[in-house]
């Protein structure tokens, strides 16, 4: 019997994680498939959900705009899923819809291959932005024992983000001691990147592109970068092993992502 799944979106298009799972899912020898799935809007996500109720679908990756209705329309929640107040991940099985978000796994998964150094037990780290993937870093970061806080040019979700997972609120300041600055925003963060710390590693949760402004800044300076693609390839691995009961197989990935988004020939 083949399983299906995939992932949805809107737009989905640019999606990487057809690749990622179809390469693991030919390493693994699998009669599976992984399509992506572009819905118009939340009717047509609801649509496919159903889909995946009746069996038509083992489960799906999700990404934006969909995260949010993605937890609502779940049977079960994770407790990580319920921290980010959304969900990547949705697999039906026993007659029940479970939703989790592996963007934590994956971060913390990044940190450890592009970053081996850092120790996030007790390490002070900066998380940038107070929206779905900023919630994602902070619960994973705080689980890992880091002593985290929040910068968000709007105090107001910042303080609504501590309130909800239990860290602090930084001040501009804090960049300066942090040991470890996580950007979850869409745009270039205002950082004097050479106020920072000696050791200090800078992550970017975005891939496009793979080296962005702000890894770059920090690299120039010397500093560890550690980019989002990392992350990408490291949330899919929990995904995988839930879409389709085996663990992701040990293929080099990277290689064909990046030549996918064009950075090696």
């Amino acid at each position: 019997m083949t399983i299906h799944s995939g992932v949805a979106g809107q737009p989905i298009s640019h999606s990487l994680s057809p690749l990622i799972h179809g390469l693991w899912i030919e390493a693994a020898g699998l009669n599976a498939t992984y399509e992506p799935f572009g819905p118009a809007d939340e009717a047509g996500f609801d649509a496919l959900i159903a889909g995946v109720r009746s069996g038509a679908l083992r489960g799906l990756n999700v990404t934006a705009p969909f995260k949010e209705r993605a937890l609502a329309l779940a049977d079960e929640v994770s407790a990580m899923a319920r921290a980010c107040g959304s969900a990547n991940l949705l697999v039906f099985n026993d007659g029940r819809l479970s939703a989790d978000s592996t963007d934590g796994f994956g971060l913390m998964t990044a940190l450890a291959e592009r970053a081996p150094a850092f120790d996030p037990a007790g390490a002070p780290v900066v998380v940038l932005g107070a929206g779905g993937a900023a919630r994602a870093a902070v619960a994973a970061l705080r689980d890992a024992g880091a002593e985290v806080s929040v910068l968000n040019r709007t105090r107001a979700r910042a303080e609504a983000l501590s309130a909800d997972l239990g860290c602090a609120v930084a001040e501009d300041h804090a960049v300066k001691d942090a040991a470890l600055i996580v950007n979850a925003l869409s745009v270039r963060p205002e950082i004097d990147i050479a106020a920072l710390r000696a050791d200090a590693v800078l992550m970017d949760m975005t891939y496009k592109p793979l080296i962005t402004p702000f890894l770059a800044a920090g690299r120039a300076r010397g500093l560890t970068a550690v980019d989002g693609l990392a992350m990408l390839i490291g949330q899919a691995r929990p995904s995988f092993e839930a879409l389709f009961g085996v663990p992701a197989p040990s293929v080099d990935v990277r290689t064909a992502v990046l030549r996918r988004l064009g950075e090696v020939a």
